[in-house]
């Protein structure tokens, strides 16, 4: 009697190994002590890279049960929406897009608006942020179709697998261009490069269904019927005047439309202060980070940029670096003409001389209370006022106020600062005033973690590595309380906070799901009210 095989399997491959299939078959069996005739089938449903213990292996995680049928991506797919206007999606993020398209799925007919513009023509507008060190409040690496993602990177990994059908976003994306590897990649990443074409295809296919999505169409004000506990949203106002009406608002507008929280306030929407991070971006030369994070082993051609994660609490607080982009650039990411802020970003192939991440700490509302912050946008004043002193402290133009990270541990600013990928360029200063001097003591934890991080990655504060002022949108700091079972707005009926802006995401991923779910939810309530 034949021996019956996992349906699964673990397995390290050296980097020299082959990875086709028949030498996969022969791995296989040779674990399983079986002939290779008895496993006629293999196919890769994880990859990852393990760098612990001195050594770099490839971990692959092999189904061997051959699937009955192949099994098409991201179904069900969108079909045509008829029937009144049933929902206004406020915002073309993973949220906003996500939500549109789980809304097709059910034959509802929705209308996207965003206040930027379309993936194209936005890049004109972002080669006026690198090249010309000018913001266009409207259209930037925040605001436009696809949201911060599109352009800043595409990496969708995730731990929020239980708020949400992760592998669903990744068929999605797949289907509609993204590359096979989000598949099975342990860490799946698209590349900046790549996303626009992605986004642009899912735009094409909700078009064809008779999804409306426009561009250019900034709100500015919620219609609202009722009092009290029957206070309902019956549309919105746009800036030029027109007025749409539907029974359900979708506002997903992401952690940077500082000016919606207003809209949502004049609305009579309750707001509360919620914790976020704030720090900078640190910068290294990819080629060191590769040699302390793979050893010997650096330079294999097998191995992609060699990327870290590090974290630390100190007084309380975590610190922890955030949005790793190996081979990768820094840029700026300003909404607003009078604020510095920085990101980053990397495409597919990861291929830049450097790698930068965020280097955060994380505040509480209590925090910026003691520094004089009050009321549910507290948070948002306290990033304000850092942004504006970086810009100042910058030079304007977008210039980066940096220290290197030698000179940081040491208590004083540069003079002089390393190459950077950042193209608007630095100005060598002290990060340090600018971090602390809205008041909330940042710097010194920052410095304890690096002395840290140095320890787990010996090299890691060296004089090649620079820290750039400053990174400050990694989240929301507010939260628009929802109902749990109808993820309604508490205060306003028909109102559905989403993704990062409402403070329920922190990714692509995760603020994707969270637009799945309210489609979801607004397909429960019509069919309830049916």
């Amino acid at each position: 009697m034949a021996r019956a095989l996992p349906d699964e399997l673990d397995l390290e491959l050296a980097l020299d190994e082959p990875d086709d299939e028949a030498a996969l078959r022969g791995r296989a069996a040779k674990k399983l002590r079986v002939g290779i005739e008895a496993v006629p089938h293999v196919v890769i449903r994880k990859r990852s890279i393990d760098a612990r213990k001195g050594r770099v292996r490839f971990h692959v995680l092999l189904g061997l049960a051959p699937e009955e049928a192949p099994r098409a991506l991201g179904e069900p797919l969108p079909r045509e929406v008829s029937g009144p206007l049933c929902a206004i999606v406020v915002g073309d993020g993973p949220a906003g897009l996500f939500c549109a398209y789980e809304l097709a799925r059910q034959g509802l007919r929705a209308v996207v608006l965003d206040r930027g513009k379309p993936v194209q023509p936005r890049r004109h507008d972002l080669k006026g942020l690198q090249r010309k060190g000018t913001v266009s409040p409207e259209s930037n690496y925040c605001f436009g179709e696809g949201g911060a993602g599109t352009y800043s990177d595409g990496k969708l990994y995730t731990r929020a697998h239980k708020r949400g059908d992760v592998r669903d976003v990744i068929e999605t994306l797949a289907l509609h261009g993204a590359p096979a590897a989000i598949l099975v990649d342990a860490r799946p990443h698209i590349g900046s490069n790549k996303l626009p074409k992605v986004i642009t295809g899912m735009r094409e296919r909700l078009e064809a269904c008779g999804v409306e999505l426009r561009f250019e169409s900034r709100v500015v004000g919620l219609r609202v019927e009722g009092a009290g506990s029957d206070r309902r949203v019956r549309g919105v106002s746009l800036a030029s005047g027109e007025i749409l009406e539907a029974d359900h608002v979708v506002m997903a507008t992401g952690h940077s439309a500082r000016d919606v929280f207003g809209i949502l306030l004049d609305a009579g929407v309750r707001l509360e202060p919620k914790a976020f991070a704030l720090g900078v971006r640190i910068e290294h030369p990819q080629p060191l980070i590769d040699r302390l994070q793979y050893g010997r082993d650096h330079g294999h051609p097998k191995l992609p940029a060699a990327s870290y994660r590090l974290a630390r609490e100190v007084e309380g607080r975590g610190v922890f670096t955030f949005c790793m982009c190996p081979g990768g650039w820094i840029v700026p990411a300003s909404t607003e003409v009078d604020g510095l802020v920085v990101n980053g970003m990397s495409l597919s192939r990861r291929d830049s001389p450097f790698a930068n991440s965020g280097l955060v700490v994380s505040v509480e509302p209590e925090d910026w209370a003691r520094a004089g912050f009050s009321g549910p946008l507290g948070g948002v004043a306290l990033q304000r006022a850092i942004e504006v002193r970086a810009m100042q402290a910058g030079g304007g133009e977008l210039g980066a106020p940096a220290t290197r990270v030698t000179d940081f541990l040491r208590g004083r600013g540069s003079s002089t600062v390393p190459a950077s990928s950042y193209l608007p360029g630095l100005v060598g200063g002290d990060v340090a005033e600018v971090l602390d001097g809205a008041g909330v003591p940042f710097a010194a934890r920052l410095r304890e973690a690096l002395r840290a991080f140095d320890r787990r990655m010996h090299g890691y504060a060296t004089e090649e590595a620079v820290l750039v002022a400053t990174e400050s949108r990694t989240s929301a700091p507010v939260r628009v309380p929802r109902d749990p079972q109808t993820l309604e707005a508490r205060d306003l009926r028909g109102l559905y906070p989403a993704g990062e802006g409402a403070g329920y995401a922190g990714g692509i991923v995760s603020a994707a799901m969270d637009g799945v779910r309210i489609g979801r939810a607004i397909g429960r309530a019509i069919r309830e009210r049916a």
